[in-house]
């Protein structure tokens, strides 16, 4: 309780009840810290029949219809990786949810404890599908506008086994793209016209076949028809594009992600993990030291780590535990997280 009583959120990401049980359920932590936001991450929420159920990103966008919507025509439903459910419905909504939170308790002066559930983000995050289905506009998997239903719409292999992406919707991108595959579009149906898609798609798959995909690179560098290379995770951090932005950065030889969005006066930066912690690492591995220098006086951990002072009760409970503080009354980033997930993981099931 030491730890949350100088913390401003506290994130938690155990299973319904967990918590509770453990003695750091949201009741007793903000009774000691009135203004704590203590956010809570699962994939099926806090209630109903699945709540204590285990699950992973593809069981919460399938049932939320997200699965379904993806894939083509000819296929099955394709899981795209974590993204739907983990990390945008679960992740991005719990860290919206976390800095609402902290912006309305300017006002307030209290805490509140917010629920994120990968089935509630994933749901969200389709809102503008649920509407077409229910105005009828909303065709079968694979037969729409942006799941490979427009012959404009998709991905083409190229003569070398890879592959281009072509978003060329709108009127002046289609004639751009047209052109610069070197087809005559009177020869072509109308692009609208859907009984002529079929035609279409053979055409666009004939052209594309011709040429390697560096060569088509080639061919649309300069042309404004939304026409790009697909590129492998492998590939991304070389491209020109990336590079001039810096959309990638280098920490220990390993390329990733670098922090976006971007701000004007107070840019992100990346930061070597604290002595002691790392990546995919275990509970067992956390000493109290390397974990909350920002927490506890150093004093305080001398005393602990010698048996003169109690440890903080369940410190290292589990993982699926961090918090965050302001430093001098202005809000600062996270600077202490007892664990890091797995990529490939769901938090909280």
């Amino acid at each position: 309780m030491e730890l949350v009583r100088t913390a401003d959120v506290l994130m938690e990401g155990a299973r319904p009840g967990v918590a509770e049980r453990l003695g750091f359920g949201p009741a007793v932590c903000q009774t000691e810290n009135p203004r704590l936001i203590y956010a809570r991450m699962t994939g099926w929420g806090q209630e109903g029949p699945y709540a204590h159920r285990g699950g992973h990103d593809v069981n919460f966008i399938g049932l939320t219809g997200v699965l379904n919507a993806i894939g083509r025509a000819d296929s099955g439903p394709v899981p795209p990786l974590n993204l739907v459910g983990g990390s945008a419905g679960g992740t991005m909504f719990m860290a919206f949810g976390i800095v609402s939170a902290l912006l309305e308790t300017k006002w307030s002066g209290l805490g509140q404890v917010i629920d994120a559930a990968m089935v509630d983000g994933a749901a969200m995050l389709m809102s503008p599908y649920y509407e077409s289905t229910a105005l009828g506009t909303m065709g079968p998997r694979g037969t729409n506008g942006n799941d490979s239903g427009y012959p404009y719409f998709g991905a083409y292999e190229t003569s070398d086994g890879l592959y281009m992406a072509v978003g060329a919707y709108e009127p002046a991108f289609y004639n751009r793209f047209v052109d610069g595959l070197g087809l005559d579009p009177t020869t072509l149906p109308p692009q609208h016209d859907t009984s002529g898609w079929a035609q279409l798609r053979r055409v666009f798959t004939a052209a594309f076949a011709l040429k390697t995909r560096a060569e088509w690179t080639h061919q649309f560098d300069g042309i404004d028809a939304c026409v790009v290379p697909v590129l492998t995770l492998a590939e991304a951090p070389a491209d020109a594009h990336l590079c001039s932005r810096s959309t990638y950065i280098e920490i220990d030889g390993i390329p990733q992600a670098a922090p976006a969005p971007r701000f004007s006066r107070t840019p992100g930066g990346a930061t070597r993990p604290l002595s002691g912690i790392r990546m995919r690492c275990s509970p067992k591995r956390h000493s109290l030291r390397s974990v909350s220098p920002n927490f506890v006086h150093a004093e305080r951990l001398t005393e602990i780590e010698n048996g003169v002072a109690p440890q903080p009760a369940r410190h290292s409970i589990t993982s699926n535990l961090s918090l965050m503080r302001c430093r001098g009354g202005r809000r600062e980033h996270p600077r202490w997280s007892s664990g890091t997930a797995h990529p490939g993981s769901s938090p909280g099931q």
